[in-house]
């Protein structure tokens, strides 16, 4: 149950023309303590947005109060989704430029408010962000992650899981009405696993945006042109790079896994826990890809991993 509203704050990303990244603003919705020395930053999956952590963003900040301490949550919407900036060049959506807005966005709270600690919280995309992040030198922040927190997501991507994505992915689907695009919110997202009618319709209204006299997905359908000239050669090879990219990470680590993920299987997870950061593994049982951190067990075992000494 949301009691309380973010505020919708903007950042602007400058342009790296070295890493041939246009300049873009980021929308982030921001709770808790803007002053607070302690930052977690939550960080949705590909055609998701930030709003995704309005009930996990509240269950921390209560938890911390009860601590007596302050913390702020940062919640963004990547570039080509929510609020944010919608990018000139499709090519352009991709982990680096992703890595290289929060990074940067990350460094200059850092700077104005002297952020002492960082956590990542990263479901899909967002966890193979925080996996730049945290494992590739030009992405990481001044103040590094202290513990990260991959929801349903890992080196390997699943070709199966990418081919799902093709049969929905920027389609440019238009809905008479804001029901009928939650309706088919829940047949895209059927792996969630179960919700009450109240926990659907608080997660899929900011996946909708008015236009005119019909609705549509809040994200830009550009985004899936990276992801149709995928091949599994292709995805090989980058599967390849982000093990790299794992094996370089060290901070604490937990993985989330749906017990039913077509994205990250059991042998997938068990040599994640094997090597890299060694995580340790939470499995929710009853879900596919991706745990939405709404239930109750899963509020439970995400504060547990962040909000303790």
């Amino acid at each position: 149950m949301i009691t309380h509203q973010p505020q919708t704050k903007y950042f602007k990303v400058l342009s790296n023309e070295h890493m041939n990244i246009e300049a873009h603003q980021l929308a982030y919705y921001q709770w808790g303590d803007p002053h607070a020395e302690h930052l977690v930053i939550c960080v949705h999956g590909l055609t998701r947005q930030g709003r995704d952590f309005d009930i996990l963003a509240q269950c921390l900040l209560q938890a911390y109060r009860q601590r007596g301490e302050s913390v702020q949550i940062i919640c963004p919407d990547v570039v080509g989704r929510g609020q944010s900036d919608w990018l000139s060049n499709a090519a352009s959506y991709q982990l680096p430029t992703y890595a290289y807005g929060l990074k940067s966005l990350i460094d200059q709270v850092t700077e104005q408010i002297g952020t002492k600690t960082v956590d990542w919280v990263g479901t899909s995309m967002g966890g193979l962000i925080g996996m730049l992040i945290c494992g590739v030198d030009a992405f990481k922040t001044k103040i590094p992650v202290r513990r990260l927190l991959l929801n349903d997501v890992g080196p390997v991507v699943q070709w199966r899981f990418i081919e799902r994505l093709k049969t929905y992915l920027g389609l440019g689907e238009k809905f008479e009405s804001e029901i009928s695009g939650i309706q088919r919110l829940a047949e895209i997202f059927k792996s969630f696993g179960p919700h009450t009618k109240d926990q659907w319709e608080t997660l899929s209204r900011p996946m909708l945006k008015k236009v005119q006299d019909h609705y549509i997905f809040h994200y830009d359908p550009k985004i899936a042109q990276p992801i149709m000239q995928l091949t599994l050669e292709s995805s090989t090879s980058a599967e390849q790079l982000m093990w790299t990219i794992y094996d370089q990470i060290s901070c604490e680590t937990l993985l989330v896994r749906g017990a039913k993920s077509d994205l990250l299987t059991p042998a997938d997870a068990e040599q994640m826990c094997a090597r890299g950061p060694r995580p340790a593994l939470y499995s929710v049982e009853g879900v596919g890809h991706a745990p939405t951190l709404i239930q109750e067990d899963q509020l439970i075992r995400v504060r547990d991993f962040l909000v303790r000494d």
